[in-house]
């Protein structure tokens, strides 16, 4: 099967190294194939989503010589997408409603199906949850860095696919989207690596495919902090001089050793040399991986 790849940011900011790290991986990897890579924009959450966000990423992606396949998909058109799959999951059994706080629950450590059977506040508002009980459990696939994984999403807990305001949640549509744009393969950072197995069920229970995936260590800085928009990582440049010593940083902290003569290379002539470099294998198994 031909190798479809993807990036999937959420635009509620600009992208930083952590992101650029993740986008050049999965970049990477698909060019590497000789595939597409596919740019989608999750902003399924508006409230969380600034305008112009989208169009900045747009930028940097374009700046650090990413370029994807297609147009772009915007998730907050896909609403008849995610209803298809909510009611095919609802007529066979797989999911509920439940109307229970966080605070009701929240001293178990996870949602526990009370509503599974009956809803136990059916006169508040509901969301929609998957029942994991219904298996597989445990949930057992390759990662291609971390090798076997083996885990049981009950432990996990009943996670909601359509949230009380109306607003979808990101595991059912990251599943109907990768399974409409006929993804082979998901390269993401690491700190996503336990929502595969609610995604191994949801892709189970609408009869999808089932990709391949390559969890990547996340990005530390000087602070001890996972790179992120919420611990206020710096954005991405977009002039050229800044794009290509960063550029080279971040295919070496994908430990992909390029050489020290590339530093200050085009990025034209760093992502060639990359592309025919691309080792997976080169990859230290670790969550996290230190700036300094």
């Amino acid at each position: 099967m031909p190798y479809i790849g993807r990036f999937a940011p959420t635009p509620s900011g600009p992208l930083h190294l952590g992101s650029l790290v993740a986008a050049l991986g999965s970049w990477l990897d698909a060019r590497a194939a000789g595939g597409r890579w596919l740019l989608r924009i999750e902003d399924i959450d508006p409230p969380r989503c600034p305008p112009q966000a989208a169009a900045t990423i747009q930028r940097q992606l374009a700046a650090f010589g990413l370029t994807w396949d297609g147009e772009i998909c915007f998730q907050h058109r896909r609403d008849d997408a995610y209803h298809t799959a909510l009611e095919r999951l609802a007529a066979a059994g797989r999911v509920y409603p439940c109307g229970c706080s966080r605070k009701e629950w929240q001293h178990l450590g996870h949602y526990p199906g009370w509503c599974r059977e009956h809803p136990r506040h059916p006169q508040r508002p509901q969301a929609w949850r998957l029942r994991t009980d219904l298996g597989p459990n445990p949930v057992i696939w390759q990662d291609r860095l971390f090798g076997t994984q083996r885990l049981d999403p009950t432990t996990q807990g009943d996670v909601v696919i359509k949230r009380k305001d109306g607003l979808w949640a990101y595991q059912l549509a990251v599943v109907v989207d990768d399974a409409a744009q006929g993804i082979t393969d998901v390269v993401r950072g690491f700190d996503l690596l336990d929502n595969t197995p609610w995604q191994r069920q949801l892709q189970q229970a609408l009869g999808y495919p089932e990709p391949r995936y390559l969890h990547l260590p996340l990005i530390r800085g000087d602070d001890g902090q996972k790179l992120s928009k919420q611990n206020l990582a710096p954005p991405l440049p977009l002039d050229d001089a800044a794009v290509r010593p960063l550029l080279h940083q971040a295919l070496a902290l994908l430990d992909q050793r390029p050489p020290s003569e590339l530093h200050q290379a085009p990025v034209a002539t760093q992502l060639a040399w990359a592309v025919d470099a691309w080792s997976p294998q080169a990859l230290t198994p670790r969550a996290y991986r230190d700036l300094t």
